[in-house]
């Protein structure tokens, strides 16, 4: 029997503000010593009163129109109660009835098509804190510096039907959460992790009994979960089981689901009123304003990258890194498409190779001169000043060490018809066979002779003049 997959997935969203949700306490825990990053408000001491970070507002509002919807005029908090140690006060503070989003969409490239993926709601919360669990010890640490933090939990509507799908709308959200500036997007420190649910079914029109995968801060955490789950599901109906609704976690080692807790339903929470906070409402001058803050998105940022001359793969490699596009479309706007593909292409391959090893910093390959570089080095190639290797050498180096890539003379590509000539022959002379199989007619092996003359000018010969040299002394 056939099984339908279906899946929803949960996006937690850390907002890139400067204090906490609640409270004026640092919200950057990334480098600070355990339990540092907290004050009364945090653990909700004994008359604690929290107050509303305005910017997290903000970024909420500017999240909305990244979603292809707007925010609420009206929106409120509620109290989510469970008992944890990461939650000191017994409850968190987060959105029920009336949520800050209501609705929007996400439009997914998945391979060679596209999928639009319906946004349920998207609540500001704050986040708990996290419990710690030494390897081998008998005991566990809390941590309670993300206590507070501004969080906004995206829940899609369930509308992902398997693993490739999931992955790729989770790229799809980290996305667009970085390029509308609503979050720094470090998926190392926890700044969007996802939870997933999951359910297989034989009938279309019924879902079958969900399980929450929960915790997942990789896309690759989420195909492998989510593939995993449906695997494991349908295996177990198969052999006359039940699904059981439970909350499960991923064993990224073992690349496997294990049980952990029941999973519970929203009476569990008691949900109450926030007394605490009032009401948020926002005026249509507000939700304007918001509005023409926001950025340009991943949608129309591909639309201007499909100019230049790059693959599909390049371009999603390139658009993972923010800095690295903006610095591209800059040289789009200046109107030179050739600097801009030379510059994406060195980008996301020498340059980020170079910035990874330690050989630039991200500031050397983002600085004004380096821009400046690119353009100069783009030129050189299509002046067959260099070869595309040297010029992968003269780009980094002339980063590295500041200096005007015209001064690397050893890199320099050889057009001198009489000193190619030479070369040509001693190469021709050396790989006869070769050459007699070119003459034969066997024209793709004129590519290995090119190499040969590249390897004895050291990278420097210009090869189309090369290939034009080797043609003319074999007669062909």
């Amino acid at each position: 029997m056939k099984y339908i997959p279906t899946i929803g997935i949960e996006c937690h969203v850390q907002l890139k503000t400067r204090t906490k949700l609640f409270a004026a306490v640092n919200n950057d825990a990334r480098e600070a010593p355990p339990n540092t990053l907290i004050s009364h408000i945090c653990v909700g001491l004994p008359g604690a009163l929290p107050f509303l970070n305005k910017k997290a507002l903000e970024l909420a509002a500017r999240a909305a129109f990244a979603l292809n919807t707007k925010p609420q005029t009206f929106s409120k908090f509620d109290r989510k109660h469970y008992f944890y140690p990461d939650l000191p006060k017994g409850y968190q503070i987060t959105q029920y009835e009336q949520p800050i989003i209501i609705g929007g969409y996400v439009d997914v490239p998945v391979n060679s098509r596209q999928i639009r993926v319906g946004i349920e709601r998207v609540n500001l919360e704050e986040d708990a804190g996290k419990n710690i669990h030494p390897a081998g010890a008998d005991y566990s640490l809390v941590d309670l510096n993300r206590a507070g933090t501004p969080l906004l939990e995206i829940v899609s509507k369930p509308e992902i039907h398997n693993a490739t799908e999931a992955k790729a709308f989770a790229r799809e959200m980290w996305l667009l959460m970085k390029y509308a500036d609503v979050t720094e997007g470090d998926m190392y420190h926890g700044h969007v992790r996802f939870d997933v649910n999951i359910s297989v079914s034989q009938n279309p029109n019924k879902l079958g009994t969900r399980s929450e995968i929960k915790n997942l801060n990789s896309f690759r955490s989420v195909e492998g979960a989510v593939a995993y789950e449906i695997e494991r599901q349908i295996e177990l109906l198969e052999k006359g089981g039940t699904v059981v609704q439970e909350t499960r976690g991923w064993d990224e080692a073992k690349q496997k689901t294990t049980g952990q807790r029941e999973k519970e339903e929203a009476h569990d929470y008691r949900y109450m009123p926030e007394p605490d906070i009032p009401p948020i409402g926002l005026t249509n001058a507000d939700i304007a304003k918001f509005k023409k803050d926001l950025p340009k998105l991943p949608t129309a940022i591909r639309s201007e990258l499909a100019r230049l001359d790059m693959g599909k793969a390049q371009l999603e490699s390139l658009i993972e890194d923010v800095d690295g596009t903006k610095l591209i479309l800059e040289k789009i706007a200046e109107g030179n498409l050739k600097d801009a593909s030379d510059t994406a292409k060195w980008w996301t391959g020498p340059i980020q190779n170079a910035t990874v090893s330690g050989v630039l910093t991200r500031e050397q390959a983002l600085s004004d001169l380096a821009k400046s570089y690119f353009t100069t080095v783009s030129g050189m190639l299509s002046d067959n000043l260099l070869s595309s290797t040297n010029a992968t050498i003269a780009i980094v180096s002339s980063i590295k060490d500041s200096r005007d890539p015209r001064e690397f003379k050893n890199l320099l590509q050889v057009s001198d018809e009489s000193e190619i000539e030479k070369i040509v022959a001693e190469a021709i002379k050396e790989n006869s066979k070769v050459a007699a199989d070119v003459k034969a007619g066997q024209t793709k092996a004129i590519g290995f002779l090119v190499g040969q003359v590249m390897a004895k000018s050291q990278g420097k010969a210009n090869p189309g003049l090369a290939q034009q040299i080797i043609k003319k002394q074999l007669g062909i």
